[in-house]
């Protein structure tokens, strides 16, 4: 039996249906938030709006406007808003049991094995999976703890542009000064490798992963590559906040190379990039290397329940009882979740609909961007989208972007931004997306892209 409805039975049928936003309960909402809410919010700087619920890839606002989702928490609701399959599973177990620390539970026992049963390359059959905190930052945290009890290495590489997390650990491998500037001193020897991204550089992509190549190999192997005693490389297969940059074939095969001639771990994140949203199970299936660790989260948590696990080889699985540890470690009703969301994936063929879906979206960009000049560059696999912006001289265009997600808004798609100048309109949209809905959204977003382009060449 299927588990549960069709996608195109998961959404609003009234979507997108928006009339002026913010309408007076969001606006009242949102004030009340920057009454006593923390001045470090920051999505509602973006989209002011306040949500009420949601089903599929369609939410809608405390006023009832509707709208189609197209960064589905970013990149939190794979399955979608209030999956039914899901949540069936959700209110059987929290009726029961919603904490159990990391006693043995069926709920925690039946995720591990699924997650080894579309775990990527070697690592299939061939792992232990720890859990610990709830956010990504925590998976990061616990394979830099792997990484060094492995290795007896401190040092660790990571790249330019990255985005891990916002703990302590996980900010030290974050590529963005200006995000971790006021909380240094982090993590000591941690140096940033250029990731290769040919756009704008005058690079062939083969020289772009050369030269990438070539940094990681002098800072390991240079006797005066300055980083002593390393124990890991950390790598997106797709940067996400960076902007999405899709690495050209031969990356991440350079990398693996590289960590085993220098007994260091590779470590992959695949916290954005993983469970389905790239048309694969794991971004780096679609260069075929197997890291020695994996981290995951985001949509781990079936709709919107925060989870995080690190997945690495077995051998690895050298610490002992309390080295790795964390509250949540066993919140089985996310862990229910992750396994439902996963068998809805498996069963509605969401692999093959994500990367069939994001080909049509991809088309309709860069037929946009033949059309209007200004749209450098489109990339990234499956639903894991994204459309760089340039200004009529080359240089990245972030007004254009902002101005394009505020159209969006106004007419009832919610997309969002990336980049190191936020010139890259990023689209993750819920794998559950129906073609009819993605073509609605399509028409407003190119719509956007036209209106917003003229605009600047007015300017």
């Amino acid at each position: 039996m299927t588990a549960g409805p069709p996608i195109d039975q998961l959404h609003y049928e009234d979507a997108p249906n928006v009339d002026a936003v913010p309408g007076p309960n969001s606006r009242e909402l949102l004030e009340k938030q920057r009454e006593i809410d923390s001045s470090a919010v920051a999505y509602p700087e973006d989209i002011p709006v306040a949500f009420e619920e949601g089903k599929g890839a369609t939410v809608r606002d405390a006023d009832g406007n509707t709208f189609i989702d197209m960064f589905a928490g970013i990149g939190v609701l794979n399955v979608g808003h209030a999956n039914p399959y899901v949540l069936e599973a959700v209110h059987e177990q929290a009726d029961k049991l919603v904490h159990t620390v990391d006693f043995p539970s069926d709920a925690r026992l039946e995720l591990i094995e699924k997650l080894d049963e579309i775990a990527p390359g070697e690592l299939r059959g061939d792992n232990r999976v720890v859990f610990g905190g709830p956010t990504g930052s925590d998976a990061i945290e616990a394979a830099i703890k792997l990484a060094k009890y492995n290795t007896d290495g401190n040092s660790l590489i990571a790249f330019r542009g990255a985005y891990h997390g916002a703990t302590s650990g996980a900010m030290s491998l974050t590529g963005n000064k200006r995000f971790k500037g006021h909380y240094t001193p982090l993590l000591s020897d941690v140096v940033h490798a250029p990731y290769p991204h040919p756009f704008g550089q005058e690079k062939t992509p083969q020289e772009a992963v050369d030269h990438a190549l070539e940094e990681v190999r002098a800072i390991l192997e240079d006797p005066y590559g300055g980083l002593a005693n390393p124990a890991g490389i950390f790598v997106e297969p797709i940067q996400g906040e960076g902007g999405v940059i899709t690495p050209p074939k031969g990356f991440l095969e350079g990398l693996r190379e590289i960590a085993d001639d220098n007994d260091v771990l590779l470590v992959f994140d695949e916290i954005q990039s993983g469970l389905g949203r790239s048309g694969q199970w794991w971004a780096s299936e679609w260069y075929d290397v197997t890291p020695d660790a994996m981290t995951t989260a985001k949509a781990l948590g079936g709709v919107g329940f925060p989870l995080s696990a690190t997945m690495y080889r077995e051998d690895l699985d050298t610490w002992g009882s309390g080295d790795h540890a964390g509250t949540y470690r066993g919140h089985v009703v996310a862990m229910r979740a992750g396994t439902r969301a996963i068998e809805y994936i498996q069963d509605h063929d969401l692999l093959a609909h994500g990367r069939e879906v994001g080909d049509y979206i991809r088309d309709r960009l860069r037929k946009a961007a033949a059309e209007t000049g200004r749209l450098g560059e489109v990339r990234g696999k499956g639903l894991f989208i994204g459309a760089e912006f340039v200004d009529s001289n080359g240089e990245p265009d972030g007004d254009t972007v902002k101005a394009i997600q505020q159209h969006c808004y106004e007419r009832g798609v919610l997309v969002w931004k990336a980049g190191r100048h936020g010139n890259v309109l990023r689209l993750l949209p819920p794998l559950v997306l129906a073609e009819e809905l993605a073509e609605t959204a399509m028409d407003v977003i190119v719509e956007a892209i036209r209106h917003a382009t003229a605009e600047q060449r007015a300017a």
